[in-house]
This record gives structure tokens, sequence and C-alpha cells, in this order.
């Protein structure tokens, strides 16, 4: 499996997850814990948090999440990047 088809998956999995947590936000229902969300990011699913922020306006104007939102990029990155050097 390639890493455009893991980040591809990861995205939608996370988009999907921003967009649940969006809906029981709006009902008043038990929401999706920050930490899982930064879990998908951290696991490639960062592009696809970035698109949920943007397009569904989640998680977006919270300070705190968006630090680690960026913290979880950046760690995604650099994993990648020290996994494709060890190839």
């Amino acid at each position: 499996m390639t890493w455009g088809v893991i980040y591809l998956a990861m995205s939608l999995i996370t988009f999907c997850a921003y967009g649940l947590d969006k809906f029981k936000a709006q009902k008043g229902l038990w929401r999706i814990p920050e930490k899982t969300l930064h879990i998908l990011e951290l696991c490639c699913g960062w592009p696809g948090a970035l698109l949920a922020q943007r397009l569904l306006r989640h998680k977006s104007y919270k300070r705190s999440f968006r630090i680690v939102f960026w913290v979880m990029v950046v760690l995604n990155i650099l994993f990648l990047g020290a996994i494709e050097r060890m190839k």
C-alpha cells in the first residue's frame, strides 16, 4: 500500500469523524474526544482534518486545539520522513 492511499483513506476517516463530532455537537449528544481526533490526525489523517476544519467550520476556533493539530501535522511529517530515510 502506498503512502498516498494511506493518507487518502485516513483523511476520509478523519473528515468523517470531524463531521460526526460536529453533528453531535449541534444535537447536544456525547462528543468524540479531542484526543481521538488528534490521534487520527497523527495517523496520516491531518489533510482530512484540515479540510473538515475549513469546509465544516469545525474545531477551527479553539486555539488550544489548533496548536495541538499543528503539532500532530509536524510529528506526522517528521515520522514519514524518518521512515522514508530508512528505506
